[in-house]
């Protein structure tokens, strides 16, 4: 069974879409595994690093602290590329509205909490809410991926449901948008829409998949990925007899904050959902 009180998240959902052994063993047995991730090990920890950092600095920033002071903080090239074009963003800086760095919201789903932790809101009263998550991928990455994640779905899902003390009155769909800002594509933003048709098709997939995962039996070993190149990217690939073989960082082109459903992420996705 899930820890008492446990709270689904768009990394834990990830996991069980990618491979629901993979989240039995992390989530339902809290099985620990000292498997490497990816390699080399020092650059994809370093990478790691500096996606947590860059993180860091976007919040401080949208608390109100001043960006030629925060730049001047950064000791390290490739960090200072990426802020530099984050400073770069005019569709994120021209918008006017209240803004919320690394906000969390929680909604009710077949009985537990799905919960959302946003890297940034935006709420022009009234009239709408814009979400901005930062992707720290070395390289563009296609809509179509964006749009496969549980990370779209789940964040624009539980801001409608879940947005009334945020927003001041009910969120309707077509009020909710999001951005993915990618660091190797930074003039290139990603845009969602969202309206109730999506609304309700999010709600009623993200509600069959909770309620299978909940009544799933913990004395079953749960069914492995068929696509055995995500496990080149998971701690527990030995552990599932998927060979020894570790993934390079820079096949996908790396995302710090948001592979790990394919491999490496989930360490930066659970420090971004806990908070800076």
């Amino acid at each position: 069974m899930l820890p008492r009180g446990f709270v689904f998240s768009q990394s834990s959902l990830q996991d069980y879409v990618d491979c629901s052994r993979r989240f039995q063993l992390r989530y339902v047995q809290g099985q620990a595994w000292p498997g490497i991730l990816a390699e080399p090990v020092l650059q994809y920890e370093e990478h790691m690093e500096r996606g947590v950092r860059f993180h860091q600095l976007v919040e401080r920033h949208q608390l109100g602290m001043d960006a030629q002071h925060l730049g001047e903080l950064i000791d390290d090239p490739a960090l200072l590329v990426w802020w530099r074009a984050y400073l770069g963003f005019d569709m994120l800086h021209g918008l006017v509205g209240r803004r919320y760095p690394e906000f969390t919201l929680s909604a009710e789903l077949a009985g537990v909490r799905v919960s959302a932790m946003y890297d940034l809101l935006v709420v022009v009263p009234g009239e709408r809410v814009v979400i901005f998550d930062w992707k720290t991928s070395l390289k563009k990455l296609p809509r179509q991926w964006f749009e496969a994640r549980l990370q779209t779905r789940v964040y624009q899902y539980v801001l409608v449901a879940a947005g009334l003390s945020l927003f001041g009155e009910a969120l309707r769909p077509e009020q909710v948008s999001m951005v993915y800002w990618v660091a190797g594509a930074p003039l290139e933003p990603v845009m969602f829409t969202y309206d109730r048709r999506q609304y309700a098709l999010d709600g009623a997939y993200l509600e069959s998949m909770v309620a299978g995962i909940v009544g799933r039996s913990s004395e079953d070993v749960w069914d492995l990925t068929a696509d055995e190149m995500r496990c080149r990217f998971c701690e527990y690939r030995s552990l599932c007899g998927r060979g020894l073989a570790v993934g390079q960082l820079d096949e996908y082109g790396v995302d710090s904050a948001n592979i790990a459903g394919e491999g490496v992420a989930f360490l930066l996705d659970d420090v971004q959902e806990v908070g800076f």
